[in-house]
Formats: structure tokens, sequence, C-alpha cells
């Protein structure tokens, strides 16, 4: 399934689409975590409804905790071993998975950020898998990339995301810079994006940046799945301006990533 012309290209741009790559019984038993999650949401959930629509936003993060089908996606898909091939890894481990739904009507845009600022780990060797059990268009919100912004070097100072709770605010790292205004000048940057079928996903590095428009469509979910997983170089990191929800006072400055938190994924 994996070329190296698709290692070079992930390792040049950032990002890829992998086709066809979730099959239809993953995707059904995954459509059904969502709308368990929904319906009575894991823990970390974060939403905000529509401006000026009739939509609502539906986050959570670390759902595989609480969900046996999304353990079992994140555990055994197959992704883990994928992640190796990419990365040229020795062993995975899974970091977390993550829930972006935009219901019909939702036209909050997905401001343009990179990951790897949010998040307490350093290293290079992180790959985020998004897909959906949804057809996903430009006018439904897919994902558009800077391609080879992950070779910037640049950590983007985190902001929260859409009308969320003020304790989501983010405190302030003076090795972040502040993200550039990209709609303002987006003929200044490499941008591309792809739409998805189900099944098919965008696979990226935690630096690339990134961003969404809304839910234009008033007949069309689009409905958002994230597992990221890690490689031999990533380390655990407090350093200040980190997502609260993905900190753990069980691991140390400098530490490898481990169970329970941290799962191997590959090998098994």
């Amino acid at each position: 399934m994996v070329s190296e012309q698709d290692i070079q290209t992930l390792a040049d741009d950032g990002v890829m689409v992998m086709r066809n790559l979730v099959s239809s019984e993953w995707l059904d038993r995954i459509a059904a975590a969502i709308e368990r999650d929904i319906a009575d949401p894991a823990p970390y959930v974060h939403g905000y409804p529509a401006t000026n629509g009739s939509g609502r936003f539906h986050g959570n993060l670390r759902t595989w905790e609480t969900d046996p089908d999304l353990r079992d996606f994140c555990l055994n898909s197959g992704l883990g071993e994928l992640t190796a091939t990419l990365l040229g890894s020795d062993n995975v481990n899974l970091l977390y998975d993550q829930l972006f739904i935009k219901e019909p009507g939702t036209p909050n845009p997905t401001r343009w950020h990179n990951d790897q600022p949010y998040w307490p780990v350093r290293g290079r060797q992180i790959l985020s898998f998004w897909i959906s059990p949804d057809p996903v268009t430009m006018d439904s919100g897919a994902l558009e990339f800077i391609r080879g912004s992950h070779k910037w070097g640049k950590m983007f100072q985190p902001e929260r995301f859409g009308d969320t709770k003020a304790h989501d605010d983010y405190e302030r790292n003076p090795d972040y810079v502040d993200m550039p205004d990209v709609e303002a000048a987006r003929g200044d940057y490499d941008i591309v994006t792809w739409d998805l079928q189900p099944g098919d996903a965008y696979v990226f590095h935690a630096m690339t940046v990134h961003g969404a428009g809304g839910n234009l469509r008033a007949d069309v979910r689009r409905r958002g799945y994230t597992v990221r997983y890690t490689g031999d170089d990533i380390r655990y990191d407090t350093r200040p301006g980190t997502n609260i929800h993905l900190r753990s006072e069980d691991y140390a400055d400098g530490a490898r990533l481990t169970a329970p938190l941290y799962p191997r994924v590959w090998p098994i």
C-alpha cells in the first residue's frame, strides 16, 4: 500500500492523501461511536454553536479511552504499522485521537495552525490520520494545508477554537510566534487540498500548517476523526502553552511515551 514515492512525498510536502485506507466496516463503527459521543460526551468535550448558521461544532479528544470501538480502531486498525513504514520508525505509540464534527450549516472556519505546539511532546516523528465517514469537499469543510510548512521550524502560538470555554485559552510560550494572516495572503503560500470519499485519509506531519472552512452545506455532515501516532524520537515535554487535557503528571520532561496513556501499537 505504501510506495517509496509516498514516503518521499510525505517527507517533502508534510502532507498527502491516501485513498481507500479505511474499510467500510471500520467507518461504520467510527460513525456509531461519534453518535454515542454526541449523545453522551466523553470527558474532554468542547463545542460551540454555529455563528450565523443553524449548525453546531462538536469536538472531543482522548475518546479512545472510553469508547471500545474507537479504542479497537486506534490500536488494531493497522495504522500503527503504516506509521512505522512512513516514518521509518522501529516503534509506534498512540498519542491520542480527536473528533471534529461540523454539522450542516456550521460556517465557522478552523483557523490556520500547526498541531505540535498544542501537545506536550517534542521530536519530529508524529503523524496524524484524518478520516471521515462522510464525503468531504471544500464547501463542507475540507482541510487545506500549506505544503512544506513542516520545514519552517516555527511553533505557532495556540489559541482556542471557536467560542469554546474561557478555560480553553492557552498560556503564552515565549518560544512560539504568532500565526500570520494566511487568508489575507493566500497567494504567498503553496496551499493544497483534496476532496475525500469515505475511507480516504489526509496524512500529515504535526508541524504542517493547516486549516479548514466551515460546513456550508445544508445536506451533508462533516464528521472528522483523527488519530495521531508517534515514532522513536518523541519525548514528553513539560513546556508551557500546551493543552492541559493532554498533559500528565505521570511523565517527566524527556520521558519516553509509554502505556497506559500512550500505548505501543507497533510492533504488537
